[in-house]
């Protein structure tokens, strides 16, 4: 079965799909040469008499005394040179040891970085990393500023041991404590599966396995509608024991842990029941369609149109079923039908081929199953389609894609309008 993944049509549609310079050291003058004591006398000449008075005995002594004094203080002036340059040399080491050696250190790398906080962010930390690896890994997926503060945090509680390996999702910018308590814990508590408008059950199978971890074909097992039609009445008439339709794409969270494929089945088919709950029934009902019947039309509505083009499109299919003789006779004529069958844009030979199903221009009203899980937006357009292009009876359209990318639709009443859009915008 197909699996496209893609919301908007990838091919031309006919009829309804083909579509630190250092600082120099200061001069310094020569020391000079230490001055003479000043204020010391010449002697005396001796007394005739031999003797020296009391008085010139004290006043002698006094002078040798000063001049010792202003001695020791002139070697000490004739030092003081010579030790403010040794501080100026150390001042200058300490200089280039804080200045420049980080600067070198830094130059080819840094473990600190701006953090956009609040992006959720996955990580997979493989077996056996250390705490440095941890570090980097963090780092280079913008979850963690500062390598080094992270480390020193894991030492500090002494986590360097504890760290698993697993996938993980981070919130940017969030404590670092908390960054290392989930990492000790294990594998986040949650995993976040998200399923596009569009996609298969098979394709819901593959996501599941590759979030969660269950085996897609343990998935596709449990997923028949027998099994759920007791709870989910809307499961009546499902065809083929297909949950194809009702698996509601959107995000989900689910317990990375021990989550079954019963659980994440049971999970989707609540929300589809609580989004059906929205929608108006009535015209839907008025046409004659069950809920799966309703559920089969909006799939192949999902795959054939455009957001702004869901209703009209709608409108065309529901002219073609009501319609019993010209121009369709009854027969849908989407080549997504086929599509979904084959696995592939389909051939001609193939979208006519009798011998399948799925093939709407060789069997008349709705194939066996829907198509694909549609989105809330095609559901409602087929509960209330373009009623002008119902009442004006629009039986045909083509898309394609303009030189801006995108893809535009012409819708036609007859097949000879039809054919002049194929023609004009081919």
């Amino acid at each position: 079965m197909a699996t496209p993944d893609d919301k908007t049509p990838k091919r031309r549609g006919s009829h309804f799909g083909t579509g630190a310079s250092h600082p120099e050291a200061p001069s310094q003058e020569a020391p000079r040469a230490p001055r003479p004591a000043a204020g010391a006398r010449a002697p005396r000449a001796a007394m005739p008499s031999g003797r020296v008075s009391s008085r010139t005995a004290a006043a002698t002594r006094r002078a040798g005394s000063h001049t010792v004094a202003r001695d020791d203080s002139a070697r000490r002036r004739s030092r003081a040179p010579y030790f403010a340059l040794g501080l100026v040399a150390v001042a200058m080491v300490l200089g280039i040891v804080l200045v420049l050696v980080p600067a070198l250190a830094g130059s080819g790398s840094s473990d600190t970085q701006d953090v956009v906080a609040g992006n959720v962010v996955s990580v997979t930390i493989p077996e056996g990393s250390g705490a440095s690896a941890v570090a980097d890994a963090l780092f280079d997926a913008g979850v963690i500023p500062n390598k080094s503060e992270f480390l020193s945090q894991v030492r500090r509680m002494s986590a360097e041991q504890s760290i698993k390996s697993g996938s993980y999702e981070f919130t940017t910018g969030d404590d670092t404590a908390n960054i290392i308590n989930l990492l000790t814990s294990g594998p986040n508590a949650e995993a976040t599966l998200t399923i596009p408008e569009g996609y298969t059950v098979a394709s819901v199978a593959q996501a599941v396995e590759e979030t969660l971890g269950i085996p897609a074909d343990e998935f596709l097992a449990q997923a028949k509608a027998s099994n759920y039609v007791a709870d989910f009445s809307f499961l009546e008439g499902a065809g083929n024991d297909s949950l194809e339709g009702f698996l509601f794409p959107k995000t989900y969270s689910f317990d990375a842990e021990g989550v079954t494929a019963d659980e994440v089945i049971r999970t989707m088919l609540a929300q589809f029941q609580t989004e059906l709950s929205t929608l108006d029934l009535s015209f839907a009902e008025s046409e004659g369609l069950s809920v799966a019947q309703m559920v089969n039309l909006a799939s192949i509505v999902e795959k054939e149109s455009t957001s702004n083009t869901r209703a009209m499109v709608a409108a065309v299919f529901y002219n073609r079923l009501d319609n019993t003789g010209e121009p369709n006779y009854g027969f849908l004529q989407s080549d997504a039908t086929t599509a979904y069958s084959v696995g592939h844009d389909p051939s001609a030979e193939e979208v006519h081929d009798e011998s399948d199903p799925y093939s709407t221009y060789a069997h008349q009203g709705l194939p066996p199953t829907p198509i694909c899980n549609p989105g809330l937006e095609s559901l409602q357009a087929v509960c209330s389609p373009d009623q002008s292009g119902i009442s004006e009876g629009y039986f045909y359209f083509f898309f394609w894609t303009n030189d801006a990318g995108e893809t535009e639709y012409a819708f036609s009443k007859t097949y000879e309008e039809h054919q002049q859009a194929i023609a004009a915008n081919s």
